[in-house]
């Protein structure tokens, strides 16, 4: 279960199984969050090892992406708003020589170690990782690179879509509880039962009506191994808690699976919120899906799939973007996701000046008139109130 939009390796004469090379300045922190994420997530040694060397790799010299996940630093302007004051040496020797020439054109880059192209690419090597128990690489991880993983990962996938449509599974009722209802006889969320002896049934169920992962078996008589054990065996030991919104009177219809691994303090990050076939869940869902969330006792954490459809996490709860109205929750919006502040119907003053200080194109109708002076002395035109990108 993860998005349908392939991280995209660089194009270039070093082929599509080998790393690229590039100077990278946050490199440094990228491994850092990395090897974060794989302590938070209880990966296995080799799992951690393999990511701390091969995604590593594949982050700083083949992931391609759109800003604002990955910027070409081309100016000391650029660099000290990425690296802030202290930018190293090297970068500022690099830059300043750029300036002088005649076709400036800066060939070092940083990306965001926390957006959505590298956590998304993450979460499909972690799958397809912890799955190889019983295959030919067990215990030679590190014989595979990230882009032969990742190819082999997508080949499997188109596979498994083959496979679903020679068979079915029923749904086993007794593998799910009721967790929350829409009004008026509309949908339901359900929880997958990790005590259930149909659990792994039903998440074959859940996989074949949904056309994702979280049900793909190795075997699919045992429901054993492959995607799937990934995902069964997590619920299982209480590492993970899935959850799926239902329609029809007896909760049997999935629309939307979502992922959330268990905190050691027993709150929720939740991790994946996916629609058929991987896609955001449809706009009419949205609502349903959100209050499902401010039921939930999660954690700061928000996933790609919740901005990608425009749900926050903040200090005061889970709330569509446009709706966040509080000042600290504006200030944690602009700290974790500037590129959503536009999206914000009333940004404060404070608000305002901060982001007139990062990108001030993308102030809205400014609601201070000492930043409306200063925005027009600077030359800049500010966005049309109501303007949304």
């Amino acid at each position: 279960m993860n998005s349908p939009a392939s991280p995209r390796p660089a194009d270039g004469p070093a082929g599509a199984q080998t790393y690229g090379a590039r100077d990278v300045a946050n490199a440094p922190d990228i491994k850092a969050a990395i090897v974060r994420r794989s302590a938070a997530r209880g990966d296995s040694a080799d799992v951690a090892a393999w990511l701390r060397s091969h995604f590593y790799r594949f982050v700083v010299g083949n992931l391609q992406a759109e800003a604002p996940a990955m910027q070409r630093l081309d100016s000391l302007d650029t660099a000290q708003r990425l690296l802030g004051i202290n930018i190293p040496v090297w970068i500022k020797s690099r830059l300043q020589d750029n300036g002088n020439s005649p076709i400036p054109q800066s060939n070092i880059h940083w990306i965001d170690p926390e957006s959505a192209p590298v956590r998304e690419a993450e979460l499909r090597l972690v799958e397809f990782l912890s799955t190889r128990a019983g295959t030919p690489l067990a215990g030679k991880l590190m014989r595979v690179n990230a882009l032969q993983a990742l190819a082999q990962w997508e080949a499997e996938h188109q596979a498994f879509e083959a496979r679903q449509l020679a068979g079915w599974r029923n749904h086993q009722p007794q593998a799910i509880r009721l967790l929350w209802q829409a009004p008026e006889g509309g949908g339901a969320f359900v929880e997958l039962r990790p005590d259930s002896p149909q659990l792994r049934e039903e998440l074959a169920y859940e996989s074949q009506c949904m056309r994702h992962c979280v049900g793909q078996f190795g075997n699919r008589r045992k429901l054993t191994g492959g995607y799937g054990e990934h995902y069964a065996a997590a619920c299982e030991q209480g590492r993970m808690r899935l959850f799926s919104y239902r329609a029809g009177p007896d909760h049997s219809q999935p629309r939307i699976t979502l992922s959330a691994l268990v905190k050691p303090d027993g709150r929720l990050e939740v991790e994946q919120i996916k629609g058929k076939q991987n896609r955001p869940p449809v706009a009419k869902y949205h609502a349903d899906v959100l209050a499902f969330l401010q039921s939930l006792n999660t954690c700061e954490a928000t996933p790609h799939d919740a901005l990608a459809i425009d749900l926050v996490r903040l200090p005061s709860g889970w709330t569509r973007v446009a709706d966040v109205t509080g000042e600290a929750d504006q200030l944690a919006l602009f700290a974790r996701h500037p590129d959503k502040l536009a999206r914000v119907i009333a940004p404060s003053p404070l608000v305002q000046w901060l982001s007139a200080a990062r990108t001030p194109d993308q102030v809205l109708a400014p609601a201070d008139g000492a930043l409306a002076q200063t925005l027009q002395l600077a030359g800049v035109v500010a966005a049309r109130a109501g303007a949304r990108p």
